[in-house]
């Protein structure tokens, strides 16, 4: 006969524990339950998209908030901006080194788009330039609101005139207001190129109480850092300064671009740049119409 050991309460315990332990250890070496339906992908890092722009937006502070606008909206890209000035940026469009230009020289990206480097060419913003230069003015142009008018007396002043001299939008447009003035500034010792961008222009006619041109986005931020040169003439038509989006076909990154475009012209895209620089300013930096034609 089998001999049992312990009261009758401790072996249906001991029982209990042994039967829990087997369960156990019976579980710990099954092979996992098998899965039903498809595991969460993980998200995907954002893909860059190469903006080359002109350097009134970047300098102007715009970039600052329009960017981090779009990202927000679209977190399937990161643009990063190459700030150049226009004639520069539409050089990378041509070599596919962009994916998107902003910019602002109407001829020359009429004829890029016509050449087939770029696509789907649209408005999206617009300010003006102005004449800025010495609070003595020896031109006399303080109110000149005839841009043609003005560079003929500053030619005949033979005052410093300090120009931008980088093929941008900025450095086009003087040149066709010189020519439309009938003076051929280059090689007059007047008469001093940069080769430069809008901020170090601006602070060499500073340092020289000479004239410029520049677009007021730029003029407004660097407010306070030029005090010697003041503003003298603006109104003319002819200094009228329309932004435009152009698509480059066949970029790395076409999609994306087209993705940063379609926000831009887009209602979303259109607010932050019409709000940009109201608080601080009272005026719109820029002026949002992407439903202009171009």
């Amino acid at each position: 006969m089998r001999r049992s050991f312990g009261p009758p309460g401790f072996r249906r315990a001991a029982g209990l524990v042994l039967a829990t332990l087997l369960a156990v250890t019976l579980a710990a070496c099954s092979p996992p339950p098998a899965t039903t339906g498809r595991q969460p992908a993980a998200l995907a890092p954002p893909s860059d998209v190469i903006l080359a722009s002109t350097t009134s937006t970047q300098d102007s502070g715009l970039f600052d908030v329009l960017i981090p606008a779009f990202e927000k909206a679209d977190p399937a890209y990161k643009v990063k901006v190459v700030a150049v000035g226009s004639g520069e940026a539409l050089t990378l469009g041509q070599n596919k080194d962009a994916d998107i230009l902003l910019v602002h020289s109407p001829s020359a990206e009429a004829s890029f788009t016509a050449a087939g480097f770029g696509i789907d060419r649209k408005p999206v913003m617009y300010n003006d330039f102005i004449v800025v230069g010495p609070s003595s003015d020896p031109a006399k142009i303080k109110g000149d609101t005839s841009a043609v008018d003005a560079f003929t007396k500053m030619a005949a002043s033979k005052s410093p005139f300090i120009s931008r001299g980088d093929n941008s939008g900025t450095s086009t447009k003087e040149m066709s207001l010189w020519t439309s003035a009938g003076v051929t500034p280059k090689g007059q010792s007047w008469y001093v190129s940069t080769g430069q961008g809008m901020g170090a222009t601006l602070s060499m006619a500073d340092e020289k109480l000479g004239y410029t041109l520049v677009d007021r986005a730029t003029w407004l931020t660097n407010q306070g850092k030029n005090p010697d040169i003041t503003l003298l003439a603006e109104g003319d038509t002819k200094l009228f300064n329309p932004y435009h989006v152009i698509l480059i076909p066949g970029a790395r990154n076409e999609a994306g671009g087209r993705a940063f475009e379609d926000w831009i012209v887009g209602p979303a895209g259109q607010k932050v740049i019409g709000e940009f620089g109201v608080s601080k300013f009272g005026l719109q930096i820029f002026v949002p119409n992407a439903n202009a034609t171009s």
